[in-house]
């Protein structure tokens, strides 16, 4: 039998057939036996667990990479790969690989300085962050500058931008978002105050939703709700507003003409084991990008 077809259960059957065996000899030899027996086994389950976690990746971190990733290994072809994917946030998801609870992070938005000197990133598309309204509301294209005057709080009515007579309603992520993150920072919506980076969409008191779904769902039942969300999450239930008359679209993206993307990235700490490779390479492959592409994502061929 080979080591990594033991299982726990297989190793104590062992260790008892031979301590019956070593009873048989004298006193001195057989306690010297089990010694080293011992240290024996205990390297052979420490190789062995090693064995085993390759069979399994977990996969953590932003919620906007997640149902693109839940795809792609679904379509992985080494089925003897169990993938585990979460949608944790993309902090948390750099945090778990750092940590080496998660054999691969996910993150919508550019690592920081600290985090790019600990962990390996790629980039495996390019998402543009959709500024999205509900399908009642006549405001259906805004300027750049709008959009940020919106989340600081400087416009709070729709008649100021050519709508109805009601007040907007700010739908914000929550903090260590990456979506939210990289949006604030192509928007200049962050200022210092100390050495420390601020939020000005804070002062705007938006009603703050965990994950894509949450947007869309408080977008799609009020009629004067605005947020902001992965252009690959956009359903008829929504509007993907025009900035700076420029639709949100992949094509746009890819010529550079839509201002709000960026991009979707797995990161590694140190050189990724063989089936990690793998995944990452079958991403990056033919079959993977087209995934990409079908999912309303930029590809990164």
């Amino acid at each position: 039998m080979y080591l990594t077809e033991l299982s726990q259960t297989s190793y104590e059957d062992l260790i008892i057939d031979l301590y019956t065996d070593i009873g048989t000899k004298n006193e001195s030899e057989g306690n010297n036996m089990k010694k080293l027996v011992c240290m024996v086994l205990a390297a052979m389950m420490l190789l062995s667990g090693v064995a085993f976690a390759e069979g399994k990746l977990s996969i953590q971190g932003s919620t906007s990479v997640t149902p693109l990733m839940e795809k792609l290994v679904a379509a992985f072809p080494d089925k003897s790969v169990e993938c585990e994917v979460q949608g944790t946030g993309s902090s948390a998801g750099i945090k778990a690989a750092i940590e080496g609870t998660a054999d691969l992070g996910m993150s919508s938005r550019n690592l920081k300085e600290a985090e790019l000197a600990e962990l390996t990133p790629v980039i495996i598309a390019m998402d543009g962050i959709a500024v999205v309204v509900n399908p009642e509301n006549p405001v259906k294209s805004l300027t750049k500058e709008q959009v940020s005057q919106v989340f600081k709080g400087e416009i709070v009515n729709w008649k100021d931008l050519g709508g109805e007579d009601a007040p907007i309603v700010l739908i914000s992520r929550e903090a260590g978002s990456g979506t939210r993150d990289a949006f604030e920072e192509l928007m200049e919506l962050t200022t210092e105050k100390d050495g420390k980076k601020l939020s000005l969409v804070d002062f705007a008191y938006p009603i703050v939703a965990s994950g894509n779904g949450e947007v869309k769902q408080n977008v799609a039942t009020k009629k004067g709700a605005i947020g902001y969300l992965s252009l690959g999450s956009v359903d008829d239930t929504l509007v993907a507003a025009k900035i700076d008359d420029v639709e949100a679209t992949p094509e746009n993206i890819k010529n550079n003409t839509y201002a709000i993307a960026r991009p979707f990235i797995v990161v590694t700490k140190g050189a990724p084991r063989a089936d990690v490779q793998a995944l990452i390479d079958f991403i990056l492959g033919a079959e993977g990008q087209q995934i990409v592409a079908d999912n309303h994502y930029i590809t990164m061929g």
